[in-house]
């Protein structure tokens, strides 16, 4: 993605992973062969391959890891942080003891991790929070150790039960991304309608996660919307009531999809999703009896 302008603020993805591919099958289980079909056109080569088949088993659809830095006049905000370096994440492919670049991406756009003020999450599955934390001589220590790390309050306890009640549990990051900013005293937990000198605002959207959010960036009448896992692919652009396997409460998930589409559809706001391929951003547009993605 190339650097936006949202009125004064500049907008950057950090990619961790550019390009990580799973089937359709597997991700969107409520994705049809013909669904996939009547898309193809836009859909290949650059956001998914289609076998054409009955079965989705064999379509792929590529998903990309990034992080969206944030330069407003007054603070420099790092978007969820992606996977993490060397987090155990009990086998699972793609997540488990990763070792890229991802600081190094983030000093070629200009920055250290000593310059991130803040740490914004949309919600605190693995692969938004891995960064939080790096390993320095055997500890977990925050990446960013001059940030003040901005959680949902909601999303927290949500994760903190499901921790304390299985702390062995591996997969879900907790112990090793979120419990060391909090003991650090860097974590500052806030209502889902926070809002950040009117830069950055919260604001609820149920069904992926139950704390999970959006982020509305604003400045001089600009606006753009970090959408977080709202959506995971552009097809959900054009098929709203598919829900991946990755919500927590797929029902609730699509159903504020298909609100968050018919919202944004048409108007300027820039939408930032979590997992699109490059080119990433882009704004939602009405296309006949549907919605579509268009990039920029």
């Amino acid at each position: 993605m190339k650097s936006l302008a949202v009125g004064d603020l500049r907008v950057d993805a950090i990619v961790e992973d550019p390009c990580w591919p799973m089937s359709f099958e597997r991700m969107l289980p409520d994705i049809t062969t013909e669904m996939l079909t009547r898309e193809r056109a836009w859909l290949e080569p650059r956001f998914a391959s289609i076998d054409g088949k009955a079965s989705t088993a064999g379509s792929m659809a590529f998903l990309a890891f990034h992080s969206y830095l944030v330069r407003t006049p007054r603070h420099i905000i790092l978007v969820d942080t992606c996977i993490g370096n060397d987090k155990d994440r009990g086998g699972f492919e793609g997540f488990h003891m990763r070792r890229t670049p991802f600081l190094w991406n983030l000093a070629q756009a200009g920055i250290t991790p000593e310059q991130v003020d803040y740490v914004m999450c949309t919600h605190m599955h693995a692969d938004h929070i891995g960064w939080n934390t790096r390993l320095v001589d055997g500890r977990w220590v925050p990446t960013f150790p001059n940030a003040k790390y901005v959680f949902g309050r909601v999303e927290y306890e949500h994760r903190r039960r499901n921790y304390e009640s299985n702390p062995a549990a591996k997969m879900g990051g907790f112990a090793d991304s979120v419990l060391p900013v909090v003991a650090t005293g860097q974590a500052v937990m806030v209502d889902s309608d926070f809002a950040l000198d009117d830069t950055a605002i919260l604001e609820p959207a149920p069904g992926h996660t139950p704390g999970n959010v959006i982020i509305h960036l604003r400045s001089r009448g600009d606006g753009a919307v970090v959408s977080g896992d709202v959506m995971h692919h552009p097809i959900q652009v054009v098929y709203p009531e598919c829900s991946p396997v990755f919500c927590e409460d797929r029902v609730e998930s699509a159903r504020y999809r298909q609100k968050f589409v018919q919202r944004f559809a048409d108007r300027p706001e820039l939408i930032l999703p979590a997992h699109f391929s490059d080119p990433t951003a882009g704004r939602i547009v009405t296309r006949g009896a549907r919605c579509a993605f268009e990039f920029v």
